[in-house]
């Protein structure tokens, strides 16, 4: 067994090769063909196997139109076998074992005390080896959770319709070719050079058979019930919620975070599509006019967004509030449910059942996390992350890839508490006098613990962030 010299030796070099890990993940895009590139390149070059490979080869428009990814490579476990746990000291009889319910307990209470995290705080931590958690205060109690429910929006989509399934966007004709049909398939991720892309082979397609004028519509019936979010309309966190619409709405360059959006995505994306068709020589009579396809359509052109592995690794990285509620209404698709704010809740809260996850008490009141109805347990959330790391279960290993890399990546990079950067990866939440926290971290002797830490009345998120964060810190040893 290594004496403690060796062991702090070995740990700090493991610290150093994490946070240079980190970085280059950072340098190489926080989901360039999965948030885990640089990972599984050094991995590659040990002469390791497996991991998933998210995306086709290339980025940008090329790798958009791809025909279909890839098969991903079989995925191995998470887990690696732990290495015995240090447990003697050089001086005195032996140490509690660092990731005891003992020894956990003594370091997160005082933490989980602090005023800053306001009256209402509940908490789990689990070995994800083992199953057993470490550590429960309030740990069933639901709470809302802010936009930590993404991870649950995650493990939902990847199980219901598979991580290598695309999200197209189709342009259709009538039978005399002179009315076409943009029709949104729900890719809140359709950028302008993908749309360029297909108005390209619109065009093409039209011109094989002589066309020059057409009618333009535009169909988004794909979705159902209410646009608005309930957090409300004009709001710069979401756009109306349609599965049709260009840069998620947004009305700047911006491609995360908060920005004004257009209130009408739709019939932006379908002005833009009508200008582009001007520009390669195909004319509109009128329109563009909302409409749905016609019943016996002719398929003319179809564009497909990145795979949803990547899709739920940026949505996790950044974030990202559309792709949620994208992501939440592709699983109500795949379960034959309404893809509506309703017909979505349904549909997650089905598909987690099936993975044996803990959902008596919870509720999904949206994909985002930006509805207060949302309610899960600390205990639901480590159950989910324990899940994602289930050798049975790799369609949902991006659950994992995608969550953020404190002082790194998305909505870690400017967060991290002494020691944990590099080393703590964690979906964030944020509400007016919400603050979440819930990830995973590799404890001093080896094991991969999956942690959740929910603060229900704070007094200010630039307090509690940081005791949060300390939390997290502290299961790093």
């Amino acid at each position: 067994m290594p004496d403690r010299g060796t062991w702090q030796f070995t740990a700090g070099a493991a610290v150093i090769g994490l946070a240079i890990a980190a970085a280059a993940v950072t340098a190489a895009g926080p989901w360039d063909s999965g948030q885990r590139k640089a990972e599984r390149d050094r991995a590659a070059s040990l002469g390791r196997t497996g991991g998933t490979h998210h995306q086709a080869p290339g980025r940008g428009v090329d790798a958009a139109e791809a025909p279909g990814p890839a098969p991903a490579p079989s995925a191995p476990g998470v887990l690696a076998a732990a290495p015995a746990p240090v447990t003697r000291s050089d001086t005195g009889p032996a140490d509690p074992p660092a990731t005891s319910p003992a020894s956990v307990a003594k370091v997160l209470a005082p933490l989980l005390d602090d005023p800053a995290l306001g009256p209402v705080r509940t908490a789990s931590v689990v070995d994800v080896g083992s199953g057993k958690q470490l550590y429960g205060r309030g740990a069933t109690t639901p709470m809302t959770p802010a936009s930590t429910i993404k991870i649950a929006t995650a493990a939902a989509v990847l199980s219901a319709t598979g991580p290598d399934h695309r999200i197209p966007t189709t342009v259709v004709a009538a039978s005399d070719f002179r009315g076409i049909t943009l029709v949104g398939g729900g890719d809140p991720t359709l950028d302008m050079p993908r749309l360029r892309s297909l108005a390209d082979r619109t065009a093409h397609a039209l011109r094989d058979r002589g066309v020059t004028t057409v009618r333009l519509a535009y169909d988004t019936t794909l979705y159902k019930g209410p646009v608005a979010h309930p957090i409300g309309a004009a709001n710069d966190n979401i756009a109306p919620v349609t599965p049709l619409m260009l840069n998620e709405g947004r009305l700047d360059d911006s491609t995360e975070g908060s920005a004004d959006r257009g209130a009408d995505p739709a019939g932006d994306a379908a002005r833009a599509f009508v200008g582009l068709l001007s520009e390669r020589g195909v004319n509109t009579e009128a329109g563009p006019t909302s409409a749905k396809a016609p019943a016996k359509p002719f398929p003319l052109a179809t564009t497909h967004s990145a795979p949803v592995s990547a899709l739920v690794e940026r949505m996790l990285t950044n974030s990202d509030n559309d792709i949620a509620e994208a992501l939440a209404r592709q699983t109500a698709i795949a379960g034959g449910r309404p893809a509506s704010f309703a017909g979505a809740e349904a549909a997650v809260t089905e598909q987690l059942k099936r993975l044996k996850l803990p959902v008596a008490d919870a509720r999904f009141a949206d994909g985002s996390g930006l509805n207060r109805a949302d309610k899960v347990s600390a205990a639901f959330l480590t159950a989910v992350l324990s899940r994602a790391a289930d050798p049975a279960h790799p369609e949902l290993r991006p659950v994992l890839t995608g969550l953020p890399i404190a002082g790194f990546t998305g909505t870690l990079s400017g967060r991290s508490s002494a020691g944990s950067a590099g080393l703590v990866r964690a979906k964030t939440g944020t509400l007016s006098h919400v603050d979440t926290l819930a990830g995973t971290v590799l404890s001093p002797d080896g094991r991969l613990l999956a942690f959740a830490f929910l603060a229900g009345d704070t007094s200010s998120a630039s307090v509690a962030r940081p005791a949060l964060d300390r939390l997290a810190a502290a299961l790093v040893g």
